[in-house]
């Protein structure tokens, strides 16, 4: 085993995740969540697979400016018969440009008798030729061995050939996967021990899946025995049971074991954030019983468990709440969460003093707000908007007096749709003038987004280039049929490259994105410094 304390984390969200039953990740999504993780401080990102489908080439095509991060492509290695450097998919991985490349390969002899047909020894040079081959030529290379406690368990001396092979042709990485979910830990403990022998824990890596609930276990297990990277996803994404979740890996590592990562203590405050991002994105609500992040993790019901908190909080609490950007909560009487106020306050640049009566009031106000169901852990921009407007003052760059929706479809005798036609009529003040105007769209939304834009452009020319990059609807109450509250995100970006979520409330679908877009617009302005026509 090493002695060595850090453990590089590798996050394959954008891959293994969107794999995920019903998750179906964009290039904007893609390329938001690589920011976050790149923020938080995670080691490796991998982006996705090149060549496999039209949203990683998008992705690759213009991949996201990391700061920390190391971003990765993954794919396979070469082929049977064919040489490392005339391999199509070894050049599309390369060609990317990423200086990190992640190369899967098979580890079991089962599967390289009966899936790929070809001699073991072509197994085991496929394996070197492709790992010597991209170190060459990108920088760094992986390798994932597939199935390889399946492998280890069935034939270990073939198993091991497998990852020496990469091992001694430069992998920085081996990484063991437990690619079915059936390893449990004691078994991940033994194999790693013996896997270390021969190859030092600090070129190793794991990858576990979930499918017997241990992923996480697994993980961990195996970093005790010298293993010194870990992969995984957000919120344990991934295909069947999911994937080892690097949210609860995370602090387990950090508050727990006393381990290194590349995320430092500030940076753990913003796991919660992480985690939420991520189920806004994928327009789901968040595990109310996630490990550290849910909101139920430090919850408290009243009597004795109360009184025990108040004295000692360590007394039902593993961990301090704040430590993972959590707060502790005391059901029907909530007495916690304005550290994180203030702390979210700095991130957008606002100097309170903490002692301000009007951050409990403020404290108070967001608290109601998301217990009507408006939710600003995903939306920033409205978040930063309604503290300003209650600490400082926001300019009022127009008010609206109303809107008026037209939404026309029509149908021919055979019952096909064959028009369709949104119109709005928008009603402004800017300053004292009164301002209307009427503008078509592709549907209710776009037509009022359009009118909006034809009266404020020509008076705001820093709105021409904004833009709409994504739009989610949730239904809060779905029991209530089609009278339910509804709640719209909607994501946006300017020519510079800056993006900003906003988030609107209503049983009113069309008044919801209004607010959303109202938000999106007025915090393009304020960030811009322009002062709002008329003086006000």
């Amino acid at each position: 085993m090493t002695n060595d304390k850090r453990v590089y984390l590798y996050d394959s969200t954008l891959r293994d995740g969107a794999q995920t039953q019903g998750v179906d990740f964009s290039a904007a999504d893609k390329t938001a969540i690589a920011i976050e993780l790149d923020r938080l401080g995670i080691d490796y990102v991998e982006g996705g697979w090149p060549g496999a489908n039209p949203t990683d080439d998008d992705f690759f095509a213009n991949p996201p400016k990391l700061e920390q991060a190391t971003l990765s492509a993954f794919g396979m290695t070469r082929r049977p018969g064919r040489s490392a450097d005339n391999d199509p998919g070894l050049s599309g991985l390369i060609n990317t440009g990423v200086k990190t490349v992640t190369l899967v390969g098979k580890s079991w002899d089962f599967q390289v008798d009966v899936a790929l047909g070809i001699e073991r020894s072509e197994n085991v040079a496929m394996i070197a030729d492709s790992i010597a081959h991209v170190k060459a030529t990108a920088g760094e290379a992986m390798f994932d061995a597939e199935h390889f406690f399946d492998g280890y368990k069935a034939n270990p001396e073939f198993a091991l050939e497998c990852c020496k092979a990469a091992y001694e042709a430069g992998a920085r990485w081996i990484v063991m996967c437990d690619t079915n979910g059936g390893t449990l830990p004691n078994e991940v403990e033994e194999i790693v021990s013996e896997v270390t022998k021969h190859i030092p824990g600090s070129h190793l890596g794991i990858h576990c899946h979930d499918d017997t609930g241990n992923a996480v276990a697994n993980s961990l297990a195996a970093v005790r025995m010298g293993v010194r990277q870990i992969q995984g996803t957000l919120n344990g994404l991934g295909e069947r049971c999911g994937n080892a979740n690097l949210i609860s890996i995370l602090p387990s590592l950090m508050l727990k074991m006393g381990y290194e990562t590349g995320v430092s203590e500030d940076g753990l405050k913003r796991l919660v954030h992480v985690s939420r991002m991520l189920d806004e994105r994928l327009n789901r609500a968040p595990a109310r019983n996630a490990a550290y992040v849910g909101e139920s993790a430090f919850a408290h019901k009243g009597g004795l468990h109360v009184s025990a908190i108040e004295k000692d909080p360590s007394c039902y609490e593993h961990v301090n709440p704040e430590s993972v950007g959590n707060q502790r909560t005391i059901i029907m009487s909530n007495q916690a969460g304005r550290s994180n106020l203030i702390a979210k306050f700095r991130e957008v640049g606002l100097d309170v003093d903490p002692k301000d009566a009007k951050v409990n009031v403020l404290l108070d106000k967001i608290k109601e707000l998301e217990s009507n169901g408006y939710s600003y852990d995903g939306a920033d921009a409205s978040f930063e908007l309604l503290a300003r407007r209650h600490l400082e003052a926001v300019p009022e760059y127009f008010r609206l007096e109303s809107f008026r929706v037209i939404d026309e479809r029509v149908w021919d005798k055979r019952h096909a749709h064959v028009k369709q036609m949104s119109e709005t009529t928008v009603k402004l003040f800017i300053g004292d003038k009164r301002v209307m105007d009427v503008a078509e769209g592709n549907g209710p939304v776009n037509a009022l987004d359009a009118a909006l834009r034809k009266i404020l452009i020509p008076i705001y020319p820093q709105l021409e280039n904004l833009h709409l990059v994504d739009f989610k609807v949730r239904i809060l109450d779905g029991d209530q049929a089609t009278g339910a509250i509804t709640r719209v995100m909607i994501e946006s970006a300017d020519g510079a490259g800056e993006t900003w979520t906003t988030v609107g409330m209503s049983s009113n679908i069309i008044d919801a994105s209004y607010e959303a877009l109202r938000d999106s617009l007025i915090y393009k302005l304020y960030k811009s410094g322009v002062k709002a026509h008329g003086g006000n």
